[in-house]
């Protein structure tokens, strides 16, 4: 390690610089940067990438809201979108119940708004299923969700597309088996449709983004 640096200077300041070294690494490791760039994969030449983050904060063309029927906003990943997002995504969410479903957005469809103040262009906003013990087709319904998302993702031109993990919030989807549908459901798009250039997974916390990675790593593999 003692050639990375050629220094000439005091020995004093030579600790210095690899203190700042040390504390670059040690910040790299706790925000994933370094994680990050290892858990890529390609399907039909589309980067797929399972990073832990803030969806709020991505910039790919649109970012993913795990939505509620009603469109108006809520908590957790649909109440962060918003309140960071601004009004204009409330605007278009009212137009959308207004014109195209006014008794709410069914579960599996998805719609898409500006993204207003957020980096992310475009919203596009999907209703995941509430888990009821996995005997009520959520399975299916699941799956639809991210199936109408990365499909009017294309019907759009856009080349980027960010997820959250939907329904694993207060609608209660187990870790596990909502990131094996997630995969599977991407992967099987991936292989039909190779108009997208990147589909990043964002996760909250260690524990979901592990969970990733060791379901990614099997199902990429197959």
């Amino acid at each position: 390690m003692e050639n990375l640096f050629i220094w000439d200077g005091p020995a004093s300041r030579k600790k210095k610089i690899w203190l700042r070294y040390a504390i670059f690494l040690t910040l790299a490791l706790q925000l994933n940067y370094l994680g990050d760039a290892l858990m890529e994969f390609k399907i039909n030449n589309v980067k797929v990438r399972i990073i832990r983050g803030d969806i709020t904060e991505q910039e790919t063309d649109a970012i993913v809201n795990a939505a509620n029927r009603s469109l108006m906003g809520g908590g957790g990943v649909d109440g962060a979108i918003h309140r960071k997002g601004g009004p204009k995504i409330l605007e278009e969410c009212k137009k959308i119940r207004e014109t195209q479903w006014p008794n709410g957005l069914p579960t599996g469809k998805a719609v898409i708004t500006t993204g207003g103040n957020l980096k992310a262009k475009y919203v596009i906003h999907t209703v995941g299923p509430i888990w009821r013990g996995g005997k009520h087709g959520e399975q299916e319904l699941l799956a639809d969700a991210y199936w109408n998302s990365l499909k009017l993702a294309v019907s759009k031109g856009l080349k980027t597309i960010a997820f959250p993990a939907i329904s694993t919030g207060a609608y209660g989807y187990p870790m596990e088996e909502a990131a094996e549908i997630a995969l599977r459901t991407t992967k099987k798009f991936l292989e039909e449709e190779d108009k997208l250039e990147e589909v990043v997974f964002v996760l909250f916390t260690d524990s979901a983004l592990r969970i990733y990675e060791r379901k990614a790593k099997e199902i990429f593999a197959e």
